[in-house]
């Protein structure tokens, strides 16, 4: 699918370049040694090469769907005893896959610390939610390209220019955020064979800010929260108007709640998550996502020396299916009322664990099909690692993973820290 994005409007992320530069003003002028900011960062090679004989789109990148290398610089610093603080994490890219250079503002923030707050402004990456890989309450975007290519796991999660606020009253931990929205990076033909006729359309994306709440509290050694989050979904609805293709972000009412905490010799997790689809509360626009409920349980321990295994269960109920079956169009599968997903991750140190063993699986119960994702990862020294792994797509085409079948690929990444 190739889109044309609509002009967004400017304001809040003024607002965010503003609050920062105040703070950084303050600082510099507070004459403390503290704001003088800390540089570190890395560079990093990555390649991808896909799997097996596949008939790539002339567009695609297909030997080599990945094959980049990367800079990364890091500054932070500090003010006034601690109450002011900024952060900035710039990447700059030469993307030999798709012969393109870039850069990319991964985080811009200033802090305000006081004793029961914090407020944060600017881009920022905030992670929700106690599922590994599998996320109900955490609606922020994402970068699925990034995942689905092997590049480390912190590029899955891109940054949102947002304000957030942390109170610490007594009862409870309270986070508020207000945030612009941001769409998911979704695997596109540059570098993925994907199914289907490639569509080309315009997106219209909302400029209305989005609002999310966070309180969570220990109940002993349990760890509690609930979330509200007035936000959008982050793939595109498709519809035709008039011949035309246009691609528009419903809106989402997200309410959930989390538990955490020890049992045995490890740590069970439990998730749940409502998905109010606004735009289709009775399931009857085939454009647009069903409301759902989401559910989740996972246990992880450690079951040897240097060896820990983790397990997860996932169900995913789809409202007002018999709606959505009335509503299909002809020819497109059908998606189960119930979608149910298992995951493993295996993970294993050696050598003072500077060797570590990795896997992560996802089963498809519902549909049959899978991903898995093997990998091993050497530190040759406190500043450089390498890794090797692959990501293997399988089973049922019409499955959420399965109909990645075609882009199987080997990864390799070596990185240097400074």
């Amino acid at each position: 699918m190739s889109t044309e994005k609509g002009v967004k409007k400017l304001g809040f992320d003024s607002f965010f370049f503003l609050f920062f530069m105040l703070v950084w003003s303050a600082t510099v002028s507070a004459g403390d040694s503290g704001w003088m900011p800390q540089i570190h960062g890395f560079l990093q090679a990555h390649a991808a090469a896909r799997l097996g004989n596949v008939d790539c789109a002339v567009q695609t990148a297909c030997d080599w769907p990945f094959n980049e290398q990367r800079l990364q610089l890091k500054a932070e610093g500090s003010g006034m005893g601690g109450s002011l603080g900024y952060a900035a994490k710039l990447d700059l890219l030469h993307d030999a896959a798709l012969d393109d250079s870039d850069s990319d503002v991964r985080e811009l923030y200033a802090d305000y610390n006081a004793e029961h707050l914090t407020l944060r402004a600017g881009r920022q990456v905030n992670t929700w939610g106690v599922a590994d890989l599998l996320f109900i309450n955490d609606t922020f975007p994402k970068d699925w390209v990034s995942f689905f290519g092997g590049l480390p796991l912190e590029y899955l999660k891109l940054g949102s220019d947002a304000l957030r606020l942390d109170l610490y009253p007594e009862f409870a931990d309270v986070q508020i955020l207000l945030a612009d929205f941001r769409e998911d990076r979704l695997p596109d033909r540059d570098r993925f064979v994907l199914p289907g006729p490639e569509i080309s359309a315009a997106l219209d994306e909302p400029s209305d800010l989005e609002a999310s709440l966070r309180v969570s509290r220990y109940f002993g050694s349990w760890d509690g929260a609930v979330y509200l989050s007035r936000t959008h979904y982050r793939a595109p609805a498709m519809s035709q108007i008039a011949g035309q293709w246009r691609g528009e972000y419903p809106r989402l009412n997200a309410y959930g709640a989390s538990l955490s905490g020890p049992l045995g010799n490890g740590v069970l997790n439990f998730e749940a998550g409502y998905y109010d689809s606004v735009r289709d509360r009775d399931g009857t626009d085939p454009a647009v996502e069903n409301s759902q409920t989401r559910l989740l349980i996972g246990y992880s321990r450690q079951v040897a020396e240097e060896t820990t295994l983790g397990f997860q269960a996932y169900a995913e109920w789809m409202h007002d299916h018999d709606a959505y079956r009335r509503t299909l169009p002809a020819g497109v599968p059908e998606r189960d009322e119930l979608r149910t997903v298992a995951t493993l991750r295996f993970t294993q140190f050696h050598l003072h664990q500077t060797l570590r063993l990795s896997l992560f699986a996802f089963w498809g119960v519902s549909e049959g099909d899978g991903y898995i994702i093997p990998s091993v990862r050497y530190a040759f020294s406190d500043n450089l690692w390498g890794e090797l792994g692959a990501n293997l797509f399988v089973g049922d085409r019409n499955g959420q993973f399965g109909s990645l079948g075609d882009n199987d690929n080997v990864y390799a990444t070596l990185r240097y820290a400074f």
